[in-house]
This record gives structure tokens, C-alpha cells and sequence, in this order.
């Protein structure tokens, strides 16, 4: 069974760990990040940041600098180091009039991305000589609100979802801090804001917001969840041959790489879902990774039960679903492990559940996939 953590009954936006996991840091729906320390097997609130006016839609918490980036919709992102125990903030410029929908930081954790609803991409960097965090900005083609990022290994390539159905992949190359790239899959000139490939979300021409965007641990393949229910992937090493299940389940929020050919989706399901990517690059399901607890009551089917209660005009007074979360999915995290091989993540809901997920349980799964 997974590990499940209850921080109150507020729905948690998003989530990030520090780099031994002893730390947790939650935004509860609100402007304010949690910050929670494991002590004696017991998770205690060490700390709440408060630098923000509206509510916090993205956290990432760099694991070897240990600083914490947030952006909200009040158009602001912060960087927070530790001093003497304490967070203390630095404003970053982000030069945006519309709110932040997401942060990344980069694999050397030199720069992070910001995603808007000013139709751009803030790559921000540290300026020694004014001691402040600035920014480059990343505009055409984008026409819509960006809502998810992910970096590429390399720390130079930064693909991005936004709500007019596409994915792109860009360079954020900046000269001031880092070395000339070297050539990859998605391409070989790499200046600031190049757009190395563009895909739709869907292959069927029905569409939907691109809710989250990954690269896989070698950076030659990228996936994303769209709201048409569909997880799609793309492998520049192959031509950019694109691989699209359109699922019957209810739309993902979140995907992620547990190793270069498997990856996790979740969302208005409440349950993660595992996939596959054979030698072909072609995607398959694998399965659920959450054990239904309702499935049968009785040797009754749930179908047969609801049957049986709409013949007699009853209604149930049982309204919990057979999924650990109670409701939809708003994040995933890599817990244990890296993209080449994770064996375990975490995930937040809306009913405020923080889960941590042991992968492991579906490897024979995907061995039968041959995967």
C-alpha cells in the first residue's frame, strides 16, 4: 500500500522535496507555502513562507544549492535561501503582467523557467554584478497561457505546454552564465528562443490544454497529458515520431519519466496509471497503479450494486471512491530514484493527500508488455 500523508483538508496545488526527503514544502491552495520537517517518523511544520499576495501555482526545490523558487498569480516569483534557520526571499524580475502558472528549476540549477499567462517564458538568471535575479524572455510563436515545463538534461533545451494545444520545444541558452551547447536530437543552433519542434496534443485533431510536459532521463524523448484524456510522446531520435494513446479515462493533470521507458500519468482519475515506450517509441498502457479497495462487496459487483439501486429508486449513501485519493490529482514528484530508474514518487490531490507510490509493484506488468 502507499504511503499517505494528511496536511489538513485544504486542496494542495503543488508540492517539492528537498534532497534527502526529509523536508516536505506544500502550497494548501492559498499564497502561503508549508514547509514540513520529518522528526521522530512524525511530519511537523517547520516553517511558513508568507512573500506572496495570491495563491502559489508553483514550487521547485533545487537539491544541491537547496533553495526554493515559488511563483504565483500575483505575477511574482521568489527565491528563498536558508539563513540561520530561517527563509529569507529575493524577488526575481520576471517583467510579466499576468500570473505565473509554473517553475522549473534547470538540471545545474544556474537558471529556472517560468511559465505565464502573459503568453511567454521567463528564463531567469543570476546577475552577480546587481546581485539579483533577472530575466530573458521567450515570446513567438507561443499565443496562449504556458502551463507546464520541463528542462532537458543538457540544461539548455525547455519544453513547454500551453492552453492553445501545443508543445514546443525551445532553447534557453543564456551566453552570460553558461558554455556554448552542444548539438542534441532536437537540433544543433541553440541561440535564445530558438524553437526546436512543435507538436499537437492530439493526433485525432480533437485537442485539449496541454496540462503537463516531461523529458525522459536521456532528454531524447519528451511527454505530455493534454484534456482530451490523451498522454502522447515524442522521440527526436527517431524523427520526431510522435506515439499518442487517447485513453478512456478522465483527463490527466501530471506525467512523469520513471525510466526511459516507463512513465506515470494522473489527474481527475485520482488513481496514477503507469505507461510504456517499446524500442519503437510506441506507447502502451500498463495499468493502475492504485489498488481499487470497492471493487467487489459482497461478491457483488459495483455495477450490479448501483443496478440494484436505480431499479428500487435508492440512493447510496456511500459517496467514497475506491482510489487511496478522494479526488483529482494535482501533481507528481520524483521520491526515490531518478528518471533512469525511479522506484518511487509522490503525488498531491485535491482532498489535500500527499501519497508517496512504490513503483516497483507494476514491474511484472511491464515485463508481460515487454516493455
Amino acid at each position: 500500500m502507499p504511503e499517505s500523508l494528511n496536511f489538513g483538508i485544504e486542496p494542495i496545488t503543488c508540492h517539492a522535496w528537498n534532497r534527502d526527503r526529509t523536508k516536505l514544502a506544500i502550497s494548501p491552495n492559498s499564497a502561503e507555502v508549508h514547509i514540513y520537517k520529518l522528526e521522530r517518523a512524525e511530519w511537523k511544520l517547520e516553517e511558513v513562507l508568507k512573500e506572496h499576495d495570491l495563491k502559489v501555482t508553483g514550487i521547485d526545490w533545487a537539491p544541491n544549492t537547496n533553495r526554493i523558487v515559488t511563483c504565483s498569480a500575483d505575477r511574482n516569483a521568489y527565491v528563498w535561501t536558508q539563513c540561520d534557520g530561517k527563509w529569507k526571499p529575493t524577488l526575481v524580475l520576471l517583467r510579466i503582467n499576468r500570473a505565473a502558472t509554473c517553475v522549473r528549476w534547470s538540471p545545474l540549477e544556474n537558471k529556472f523557467a517560468v511559465g505565464s499567462g502573459a503568453r511567454l517564458i521567463s528564463v531567469c538568471y543570476f546577475e552577480k554584478e546587481n546581485d539579483w535575479w533577472v530575466s530573458k524572455h521567450i515570446k513567438k510563436p507561443i499565443r496562449s497561457t504556458v502551463t507546464c515545463l520541463d528542462w532537458h538534461p543538457n540544461n539548455v533545451l525547455l519544453v513547454a505546454g500551453s492552453t492553445d494545444f501545443k508543445v514546443r520545444v525551445f532553447s534557453a541558452y543564456i551566453k552570460e552564465i553558461e558554455d556554448r551547447p552542444q548539438p542534441t536530437p532536437w537540433g544543433t543552433k541553440m541561440p535564445l528562443g530558438q524553437m526546436m519542434a512543435e507538436f499537437s496534443s492530439s493526433s485525432t485533431g480533437a485537442g485539449g490544454w496541454v496540462h503537463s510536459v516531461n523529458f525522459s532521463s536521456s532528454g531524447d524523448k519528451a511527454a505530455w497529458v493534454g484534456h482530451d484524456s490523451s498522454i502522447s510522446v515524442a522521440d527526436a531520435s527517431k524523427g520526431l515520431a510522435v506515439s499518442v494513446v487517447q485513453t478512456d479515462f478522465l483527463p490527466f493533470l501530471a506525467c512523469m519519466w520513471l525510466s526511459e521507458n516507463a512513465l506515470v500519468a494522473a489527474g481527475h482519475g485520482c488513481c496514477p496509471m503507469a505507461f510504456g515506450v517499446d524500442s519503437n517509441s510506441t506507447l502502451t498502457y500498463a495499468g493502475k497503479l492504485d489498488v481499487s479497495t470497492k471493487k467487489e462487496t459482497g461478491g457483488v459487483s459495483a455495477m450490479k450494486k448501483f443496478q440494484s439501486l436505480d431499479r428500487q429508486a435508492l440512493s447510496s449513501s456511500d459517496t467514497s471512491l475506491g482510489t487511496l485519493h478522494q479526488n483529482a490529482i494535482t501533481s507528481l514528484c520524483l521520491h526515490t530514484g531518478t528518471k533512469t530508474g525511479a522506484t518511487k514518487f509522490s503525488t498531491t490531490g485535491i482532498d489535500g493527500l500527499v501519497a508517496i507510490w512504490d513503483f516497483k509493484g507494476l514491474e511484472s506488468a511491464m515485463k508481460e508488455l515487454k516493455i
